[in-house]
């Protein structure tokens, strides 16, 4: 396998991210005394920025893999909603399927970071489930498209993703042999049946299925039970730092091991996984090859802090050491 042979395949194929998005927001301040108001540090802030965050992570990953994506998800009619879709124009990720919902605001994670460290983070959101408006917009726009190669679900529980709209995604995805992913939560962690892969991590699975994973039996047990009983065609528990352990619809079973790394953050790394995985998939990689990329993606940005997208020429030197 030819990993600069499959990020050439990946140039332009399109890909579309359902999911829930949000904008997040950065305080960069130094910290030099205690408040006298209360025994909590003052920061004096000098810069601030904003990022995409949530399903637009999972976009901006693709952006950085050669992928064109398509993002569809909620926002508010605000202030912060018109600042997130600016930010995806810069980026160029196509927002045509962000739905503006007059009864919410658009999802801000706000966090205040003093000489390097996060001091606190604070979260403004709205979580009702979306509205059958928002459901067939979001549906009008994906069926539309004049070209679909896959289909990424990332859900945060914040409403965006319906069990409605799942069942109408997956059912028009099979009519045309476009692969779904799935990055669940625990709402509607039931509910992706017929998705083309099913990405939970361990503790997803352990809350899913109620059942502890505390050893490779209970596992492989766990694995089989999200294939047969929620009627899925391959299932990837992701177990952190112990890998990943893929479940194929014919009954393979392979572990795909992680790479020992200096870990600064782990946020992003489900998305950078997800993101890869896909990606990879659709460039003509088995479902085993691309697991195995994803993995050596997501150990990648751990490295760094913050959430970041992976880059292909540190992907291309990390796979070069495997294959």
């Amino acid at each position: 396998m030819e990993i600069e042979k499959l990020l050439e395949n990946a140039n332009n194929k399109t890909i579309v991210v359902v999911g829930d998005v949000m904008l997040d927001q950065y305080f960069w301040g130094e910290v030099s005394r205690v408040s006298p108001e209360a025994p909590v540090p003052v920061v004096d802030i000098f810069d601030e920025s904003y990022h995409l965050g949530g399903a637009a992570n999972v976009a901006q990953n693709l952006i950085s893999l050669g992928i064109k994506p398509v993002l569809c998800g909620l926002l508010g009619n605000d202030n912060r909603g018109k600042r997130f879709i600016e930010i995806c124009d810069k980026m160029n990720i196509n927002s045509c399927g962000l739905y503006k919902d007059e009864n919410r605001i658009t999802t801000v994670k706000s966090r205040v970071i003093g000489n390097n460290q996060q001091i606190v983070r604070m979260d403004r959101e709205v979580k009702n489930p979306i509205d059958t408006v928002g459901e067939n917009f979001i549906y009008e726009k994906i069926i539309n498209l004049e070209t679909v190669d896959g289909i990424i679900f990332e859900d945060y529980d914040k409403g965006t993703i319906s069990p409605n709209l799942i069942q109408k995604i997956i059912s028009w995805a099979k009519t045309k042999n476009i692969p779904v992913f799935v990055d669940p939560k625990f709402n509607n962690f039931k509910n992706y049946q017929g998705a083309t892969l099913f990405k939970p991590n361990k503790k997803e699975t352990e809350i899913g299925l109620e059942m502890k994973l505390d050893s490779k039996e209970q596992i492989f047990s766990a694995g089989r039970k999200l294939l047969e009983e929620h009627n899925l065609e391959n299932v990837l528990i992701t177990l952190g730092a112990d890998g990943m352990i893929l479940f194929e619809k014919d009954g393979t079973v392979s572990s795909v091991p992680t790479i020992a790394r200096k870990v600064a953050d782990v946020s992003g790394a489900g998305d950078t996984a997800i993101a890869t995985l896909t990606a990879m998939f659709v460039s003509g990689a088995t479902l085993e090859e691309a697991a195995i990329i994803a993995n050596f993606a997501a150990g990648i940005v751990c490295e760094k802090p913050g959430i970041v997208a992976i880059e292909k020429n540190e992907l291309i030197e990390a796979a070069k050491k495997f294959f």
